[in-house]
């Protein structure tokens, strides 16, 4: 793959995770909006997110579109990008497969919470509030 059209495709995954997020959260995304993907080639977090949407969505993006994965070097990268008061999230693809997140167990343990009135069932936070939860 070409430098460029591997960049690319980096480029518009980075997009479509701060699309998702925007749309989770419910604040715009783009240039100079609460939530940006970063240009590529700079240091820091891949999904640039203002005080507003870390309050909404606590996590430091990496993303990683390759076809050969590296996931031990990637996780470093994402934990030395992580700013405080977030967990590092990943999110990783190749081509002509959906994206897969990669992230630490006890933060993903965290964001589930138990359930008791369905007999233990988990849920999400997300479905929480639907419910009234």
């Amino acid at each position: 793959m070409k430098p460029q059209s591997a960049k690319s495709k980096g480029r518009a995954l980075q997009k479509w995770v701060c699309a998702k997020i925007a749309e989770l959260v419910g604040l715009e995304w783009g240039r100079d909006k609460p939530i940006e993907s970063r240009p590529m080639g700079q240091q820091g977090v891949d999904v640039r997110l203002d005080s507003e949407a870390l309050e909404r969505f606590p996590f430091s993006v990496e993303c990683k579109f390759h076809e050969r994965w590296a996931i031990k070097e990637w996780i470093e990268q994402a934990k030395a990008n992580c700013k405080e008061g977030t967990d590092w999230l990943l999110v990783c693809k190749q081509s002509r497969k959906p994206p897969i997140v990669v992230m630490d167990a006890e933060a993903f343990f965290g964001i589930l919470e138990w359930d008791g009135n369905r007999q233990g069932a988990v849920s999400s936070r997300r479905e929480n509030k639907k419910l009234g939860g």
